[in-house]
């Protein structure tokens, strides 16, 4: 998009560009309308011990309160007691400089962020198959001449809008489009096939559907022998999972399975795509392997038009992930275990390496953790609104009220900023400059319109004066600035409060610190991202090619072949009982957004979708004596939340479900599982047990 600003007002304007042609969702039209909310933090505020409210205060007074706050906590309890919460909208040098805070300034390992809850275990599934973790590993584009076209647990109809534009021409080119989902939701209505299994049981459909691709020999033994390696255990795995068991474990009849492989197999470009519906399970990572299986097993990776690809669900959930505010990683996608990155990456950052924290614990475990005796005492937020977005959200927000100093930088009050000590007033989308990474590795460039307001400052410049007050105000002797000039430090690295708030120099840094990784910006200058329309990475030299397109000669591993994993069904991790007979699941809608703390205030988004609501099967709700409209609860083991029930026909009549964006009585996630991934630490936000009763 472009924007335009004009007598103090702000226009979105299309652009045609190659990956939305112009097109955005109703929230990028009317995201300007929040520039100038009259909710809209302007100063920052401090708690007040007498009154327990929050007032506005000065810069100096909130960085002082923070500053020996976190000195307190740390003398008492040592520096894993700070700990740090991002999120994945922040741009990648913002999610560096985090990442960097952390583990210098304040020389905790205690980092994690709100994509934990997002593209985790599709990264972690990608990460063992093919050594890399891409959300699409080929352009956006090849979605469009795709013959056939999965997409499991994926609603971009309602999610992201402007990628239906691709499957559209699919479809016009009379390409085939299935999609797996418990709903039948915006997606679905548009497929050419739709199958509907029960919540929890996406593993045993893959393993279905490579038994089938096995049997009527759709599969490709010349790829398997040469490029990957691994499948004589997957060929046994799947030979118990005849459809007819896969049927009678998730409803979805024998005839679909097999026309929805027959599809696969016999396409001469297919695309497998899994998004949140298939990744939000404590088995999350077994389920995206057994998609990938399939796709390996039918040899599409690495072909034009044909692959496996994960859709990304936040602003910038690819990048935000690649450069250090996930706990296990440093920049450049790099493992904070591995003695060689750790040494890159220190001699970028002019500290020891064995100064370096190691890896910390994934974003639920975290929260979970707060306040208590083992865990941290006090924790910093960027970008993110757990007390709204977590599982078990009320064991959450109590995790957060017994914190001895919570910090909140937002540009509105959320859920989650209520119950700070501090709160830091941030800038905009439209008031910085820095760089985003889209679901291809394209790497984008986002340019500020116009200054924040006078009083307003940006996460960069936060990060920066939190740094120097750390210094100033003493610290262990091993402490040093982050910037600090230093014989390993290559020429051009932000030395001061002002570089280190500059957007530009900081991603002259992340160039340095991702060189050789994975995630590989070192070729990625602003210059040459303004010069085109994006860089793929890996891009290591400024005068070499991007990557648009892996795995056509190689995969990311270290002989070149994709892993098969054997992976096998397991139940959820709570099933339904005679107290909590339904499943519950969640998911979005059209008009809001993640925890709705920006949608919620949009006038027009507000009139499209007021207030939550609870889905129900008709016969559900006539043996529940409940109409529509009618306020309904729903329970769980772990709490409630109360909405109006909204009856359709289009979801199973044991399953019930609500999206995720609103607080309060309202908060979804009071009932959602808090049982995680044992591999990505995923939760289990798509299925758990609950009973639903007129509120």
């Amino acid at each position: 998009m472009t924007l335009r600003e004009e007598a103090d007002s702000v226009s979105v304007l299309p652009r045609d560009f190659p990956t939305n042609r112009g097109g955005l969702c109703q929230k990028g039209w009317t995201s300007t309308e929040l520039l100038g909310h009259p909710d809209r933090l302007t100063s920052p505020l401090l708690r007040d011990p007498a009154s327990g409210e929050l007032r506005p205060a000065s810069w100096d007074a909130a960085l002082d309160r923070i500053t020996s706050g976190i000195r307190d906590v740390q003398e008492q309890h040592g520096r894993d007691a700070v700990a740090v919460f991002g999120g994945g909208g922040l741009t990648n040098e913002k999610a560096y400089a985090l990442g960097r805070f952390a583990r210098v300034a304040l020389g905790t390992r205690h980092i994690d962020y709100n994509g934990r809850f997002c593209m985790s275990s599709a990264a972690a599934a990608g990460m063992r198959a093919f050594g890399v973790d891409r959300g699409l590993p080929f352009p956006l584009s090849d979605l469009g001449r795709a013959d056939t076209l999965l997409l499991v647990g994926a609603n971009p109809a309602e999610t992201m809008p402007p990628l239906m534009r691709w499957l559209t021409e699919q479809r016009e080119r009379g390409g085939k489009l299935i999609v797996v989902d418990p709903r039948v939701t915006a997606t679905a209505r548009q497929a050419d096939l739709h199958l509907q299994p029960l919540p929890g049981t996406d593993l045993a459909v893959a393993n279905a559907l490579l038994h089938v691709a096995l049997t009527e020999g759709y599969v490709d033994g010349e790829y398997i022998a040469t490029r990957t390696t691994g499948f004589t255990a997957v060929k046994r795995t799947v030979a118990g999972w005849w459809p007819a068991r896969a049927e009678a474990l998730s409803g979805v009849p024998v005839a679909d399975l097999a026309e929805t492989a027959r599809a696969l197999g016999t396409a001469g470009r297919a695309i497998i795509l899994t998004a949140r519906g298939a990744e939000q399970h404590a088995k999350g990572v077994d389920t995206v392997t057994g998609f990938v299986n399939l796709a390996l097993a039918l040899g599409l990776p690495g072909r034009p038009g044909s692959g496996y690809g994960c859709l990304t669900g936040q602003g910038n959930g690819q990048g935000g992930r690649e450069h250090g505010q996930k706990a296990d990683q440093l920049p450049g996608y790099r493992r904070i275990d591995d003695l060689e990155a750790r040494a890159h990456v220190a001699r970028v950052w002019g500290v020891p390496a064995d100064e370096l924290p190691g890896p910390g614990v994934p974003a639920y475990q975290l929260l979970d953790s707060l306040g208590t005796e083992a865990g941290p005492r006090a924790l910093l937020v960027f970008g993110s609104n757990p007390v709204v977005s977590a599982p078990r959200a009320a064991r959450v927000e109590g995790r957060l009220r017994d914190l001895d100093l919570l910090v909140v930088a937002d540009f509105l009050l959320s859920e989650t900023a209520a119950l700070a000590d501090v709160v830091l007033p941030t800038a905009q989308w439209a008031e910085e400059d820095g760089t985003m990474t889209n679901l291809e590795g394209r790497v984008l460039r986002r340019r500020a319109l116009r200054p924040p307001p006078a009083d307003v400052r940006t996460d960069l410049a936060i990060l920066a004066a939190l740094t120097t007050r750390l210094q100033t105000q003493g610290r262990a002797p091993s402490y040093r600035l982050v910037h600090s000039k230093g014989p390993l430090l290559t020429a051009g690295t932000p030395s001061d409060e002002a570089d280190a708030a500059d957007p530009h120099a900081v991603f002259a840094e992340l160039r340095r610190a991702s060189a050789g990784g994975i995630a590989d910006y070192a070729g990625i200058s602003w210059d040459r991202i303004d010069a085109t329309d994006g860089v793929f990475w890996p891009c290591p030299d400024d005068e070499g090619p991007d990557s648009p397109r892996l795995f056509t000669d190689r995969f990311a591993t270290a002989d070149g072949l994709a892993r098969f994993h054997p992976v096998e069904h397991r139940p959820a991790a709570e099933e339904v009982c005679a107290d909590y007979p339904l499943h519950f699941t969640t998911g979005r809608v059209l008009a809001q957004y993640q925890s709705g703390t920006q949608t919620r205030r949009v006038a027009a988004l507000r009139r499209a979708a007021p207030e939550a609501f609870v889905e129900l099967h008709p016969d559900l709700a006539e043996r529940l004596g409940v109409a529509d409209g009618e306020p309904v609860r729903v329970r769980s083991r772990r709490g409630e939340f109360q909405a109006p029930a909204r009856l359709s026909p289009g979801i199973r009549p044991d399953t019930v479900f609500a999206p995720f964006h609103w607080g309060g009585r309202a908060r979804a996630n009071s009932v959602t599982n808090d049982a995680v991934d044992p591999i990505s630490g995923m939760p289990e936000f798509k299925i758990c047990a609950v009973r639903v009763e007129k509120a």
